[in-house]
């Protein structure tokens, strides 16, 4: 029986089942790149088993250097979920390296995930929204899953954003070690990416880069774990896989699948409502990563001031940013919190607007089962509290 699954079950759920003559089979070795992904795949997983988060909350998704423990993870992994190159370029190396014999799941790829692309141009004018509730409908959906020589499926595997815990615990895989315990080694200089970390830290330059040249904001738009949409289409996807490695408890992946669709569908609609008043307002983003929450939640960003997550605004562009602040009547330009907030004072001088602050991955949540609703909540009582 496996303790650590067990003791998410509580103590009536175990004594029904040890009562009943039943026990858990041993779950599988589960890797994920992101909190957002590690919190659906816990959720699924809850009460039998749990992932690995290779990207601790606070870190790079876009550069980052693994651990030991990380590398430990994906070494022992069975199954891999992550978002994709696109978001985690730097990870496709140690994913072929340590996770070469797991199945690994490339969540943009899968089948019924709606995929955008980056918004062009200061304005968004290259993606203007028309159609219900403001938006057009510009996703794809994908014909295939991303699996490898899995019944067919394309396991490709791909990943994402995540953040730094500086003093995240060795121990949950330490029991396990393949040898990758001097894995320090995996620094990935060869890659140059831009720091994530909030200002102040002091980021070992073995784990975070500076540069962010490998990151690509002219393709598709890899933040799509916000459209609530995808992740209960992952949820199923996840649920199958699990129970194709783990067919004992194929049913409790199933059940637990289906309470977390409704749990994030009963979060839309009290954050929809949250945010009604919001609606007719024009608002001002830091950088272009929340159109799958516009989309989600029949909004409209006005522009961003940045280009990409790591690039500093021109002058030029910060110009035609306050422009459209006073031509939109903007009420609020949103700022992230690892970002320079001069930027977000620079548009504001002078106007009317509000601030508040964004933050995609959730940096300041609990990893675990309930990441994904808080996630969806925090957002969006960021943005309704915004005036």
């Amino acid at each position: 029986m496996r303790i650590a699954g067990m003791k998410k079950m509580g103590v009536a759920a175990v004594a029904l089942l040890a009562g009943a003559g039943g026990s858990w089979a041993e779950a599988p070795q589960v890797a994920t790149d992101i909190a957002p992904v590690h919190g659906l795949v816990a959720r699924v997983m809850q009460g039998v088993g749990e992932p690995a988060l290779v990207v601790p909350p606070g870190a790079s998704p876009h550069g980052y250097a693994l651990r030991p423990s990380e590398a430990r993870a994906l070494d022992q992994a069975d199954l891999v979920f992550w978002m994709g190159e696109s978001l985690t370029p730097w990870l496709a190396g140690p994913l072929e390296e340590l996770a070469a014999d797991a199945h690994r799941i490339e969540l943009l790829e899968v089948d019924g995930t709606t995929v955008l692309s980056f918004r062009e141009g200061a304005r968004f004018e290259a993606h203007d929204h028309g159609g219900e509730d403001g938006h057009d409908d510009h996703g794809k959906a994908h014909d295939d899953h991303g699996h490898d020589d899995h019944e067919g499926h394309d396991h490709g595997g791909h990943d994402h954003d995540s953040h730094d815990h500086g003093a995240q615990d060795e121990a949950g895989h330490a029991g396990h070690g393949h040898g990758h315990d001097d894995h320090e080694a995996h620094d990935h200089e060869e890659h140059d990416h831009e720091e994530h970390g909030q200002s102040g830290e002091d980021h070992d330059a073995h784990r975070d880069h500076g540069d962010h040249d490998g990151h690509d904001h002219s393709g598709a738009d890899p933040h799509a774990w916000l459209l609530p949409a995808n992740a209960q289409v992952w949820l199923d996807v996840i649920a199958a896989e699990l129970a194709e490695h783990d067919p004992d408890n194929a049913a409790a992946y199933r059940a637990n699948a289906d309470a977390a669709k409704q749990e994030i569908a009963e979060t839309v609609a009290s954050v929809s409502a949250e945010l009604e008043p919001f609606r007719s307002k024009h608002f001002i983003v830091f950088h272009d990563a929340y159109q799958y929450f516009e989309q989600g939640f029949g909004l409209a960003a006005a522009g961003a001031i940045s280009l990409g997550d790591a690039d500093k605004p021109s002058p030029a562009r910060i110009a035609e940013i306050r422009e459209v602040v006073a031509e939109r009547n903007v009420s609020c330009v949103f700022s992230e919190p690892q970002f320079n907030p001069g930027l977000v004072a620079t548009v504001l001088e002078g106007t009317g607007a509000g601030t508040a602050v964004l933050d995609p991955l959730g940096a300041n949540l609990e990893p675990g089962p309930q990441f994904y609703p808080s996630l969806l909540q925090q957002l969006g009582r960021a943005i309704a509290a915004c005036d």
